[in-house]
């Protein structure tokens, strides 16, 4: 289904009656929510005012859209009510409006509710609506976009914070429904402005059945009510009481699950040994990444056949395969032009002259790669590349997938795998010690452990970052295999005489640099 311009321009994506009324009566009952003033600033046909009418039936509601449309037609069905005459819908746009003055009018508990447009400022450009924010940089972005204010982000995201602004000298409750991602980054950005001053909840509902939208969604709601814990509690959905995890902050982490952390986290540490590291990145698959049709015959991605020499080329896994467990064949090859970043290049020409042909007759392309770490290299540089790109045995996580699913991936024709920049690997010069730390990594308390960390929303959950904080050595100690692991990954350890002598591990990469 294609989004109407309007619907698209405005995020607009109408509140069934029945999820406005589940949410406030959860409000009152729930939460003891009993507000003086109920404000809607982007009512749009009056779902929540109408809910708002029948649960808080002696406050004074004011309802705000845009949409002058959606305006009468709110009043219309408000109309109906015994108690209308406590509700006022206004044509008004909320990114002009000077609140601060509005809402001096009133006192007492204030409840900030609503459905704020489900749209970005990306999109809202594309299309060059003015219905945006001023730009700002609140997202405390870096470099160009923080001049500009030119970074994406959820229009509602910055409702929200503007929301919490309103209640930094005020009493109230703020209870919107937003996507999940959107809820979680401003409780993120309200923890760190405002320390405990806000309670927190979320209560995840099904997008997909009242929106027809595939896109994680929740009724987030953040009060000035006073409270034991910072962290922000997530329940299953609107009506049962089942709590799925707490979200909140230990050790300078958002974390996803508190307890699970807390129950983990002598866990966390870094190894000196291991580095995870992401794979190869060339910005240009058409040209860099190859299929095998023939003896020595290879076809590239605009369908064009060369005869290449073998040197240069390494099998290449990506995120599908990973994240699959496709790891034993691969589809691709990929053309690996150095062995460690900043290599000359030109070498090809002598060593692989088929291959530097075909680099030069492509040249245009690759002089075209937009990203600026290429520029003052040498022609047809890669990144992501070094030793440890050419040890046999990986291993490998789609950092795209959305679950935590390690794989080891052994040579291909007795050439190293080289992944690409979506999977993130560690590297190994044994078989034996790569299926030891494997095994440590899918082991109950680390899987629970990077669990604990990680949010699958994100486009990119797995990360670097949160790997490393994994210590494979405290994991190895928590299940009894420290000996084990100081056997084979210490890079210097005291044998049974006393005397220091080299681990396993590093007297096999040691004789295999000889």
């Amino acid at each position: 289904m294609v989004k109407s311009l309007d619907k698209w321009q405005f995020g607009d994506f109408q509140t069934p009656d029945e999820l406005a009324k589940c949410a406030t009566k959860l409000l009152r009952e729930k939460h003891g929510i009993s507000p003086n003033l109920v404000i809607e600033p982007t009512c749009g046909k009056g779902a929540f005012l109408r809910a708002s009418l029948s649960e808080f039936r002696y406050s004074k509601i004011v309802g705000f859209d845009i949409n002058e449309k959606y305006v009468k037609e709110a009043k219309e069905t408000l109309s109906k009510y015994p108690n209308s005459e406590n509700a006022t819908v206004l044509t008004g746009d909320f990114f002009s409006m000077d609140w601060d003055s509005f809402l001096d009018n009133f006192s007492g508990h204030i409840l900030v509710i609503g459905n704020p447009p489900w749209v970005t400022s990306s999109e809202l450009s594309i299309l060059n609506s003015k219905n945006l924010p001023s730009k700002s940089n609140f997202q405390n972005r870096r470099g160009i976009e923080a001049i500009t204010g030119s970074g994406n982000f959820d229009i509602s995201e910055w409702m929200l914070l503007k929301h919490a602004e309103w209640l930094t000298k005020r009493e109230g409750t703020i209870a919107l429904l937003c996507k999940y991602s959107v809820a979680r980054k401003v409780f993120r950005q309200i923890t760190k402005r405002s320390g405990n001053k806000f309670s927190a909840s979320i209560y995840l509902i099904d997008a997909k059945v009242f929106f027809g939208a595939s896109v994680e969604a929740c009724f987030f709601i953040l009060s000035t009510n006073s409270h034991d814990s910072s962290d922000c509690v997530v329940y299953k959905d609107l009506i049962s009481d089942q709590i799925l995890h707490l979200i909140g902050e230990r050790d300078g982490f958002i974390l996803k699950d508190t307890a699970k952390y807390e129950k983990w986290k002598h866990l966390l540490g870094q190894d000196l040994r291991y580095t995870w590291r992401s794979g190869i990145k060339h910005d240009c698959s058409k040209v860099m990444e190859l299929e095998q049709v023939g003896n020595g015959l290879f076809q590239n991605g605009m369908h064009q056949q060369y005869s290449l020499e073998t040197e240069y080329l390494y099998p290449l896994l990506k995120s599908s395969d990973i994240g699959n467990g496709r790891v034993n064949t691969c589809r691709k090859l990929v053309l690996v032009t150095q062995k460690t970043i900043g290599d000359d290049t030109s070498v090809i020409k002598d060593k692989a002259f088929n291959t530097w042909q075909y680099l030069l007759e492509h040249d245009a392309l690759l002089s075209r790669r937009k990203s600026s770490i290429y520029k003052n290299k040498p022609p047809y540089s890669i990144f992501g590349i070094g030793e440890y790109s050419f040890k046999k045995w990986k291993i490998a996580i789609s950092g795209l997938y959305k679950r935590l699913n390690f794989g080891l991936v052994n040579p291909i024709d007795n050439k190293p795998v080289m992944l690409d920049d979506t999977v993130n690997f560690l590297s190994f010069d044994t078989e034996e010690e790569a299926n030891f730390i494997l095994s440590l990594l899918n082991s109950k308390p680390s899987l629970e452990f990077l669990e604990s960390m990680i949010f699958w929303d994100e486009k990119r959950p797995i990360t670097i970052d949160i790997l490393k904080r994994l210590s494979l050595k405290a994991v190895a100690k928590e299940i009894g295999f420290l000996e084990k692991y100081m056997e084979l990954a210490e890079v210097v350890r005291v044998n049974s005489n006393g005397q220091l002598e080299l681990g396993l591990a590093e007297q096999a990469s040691r004789y295999q640099a000889r």
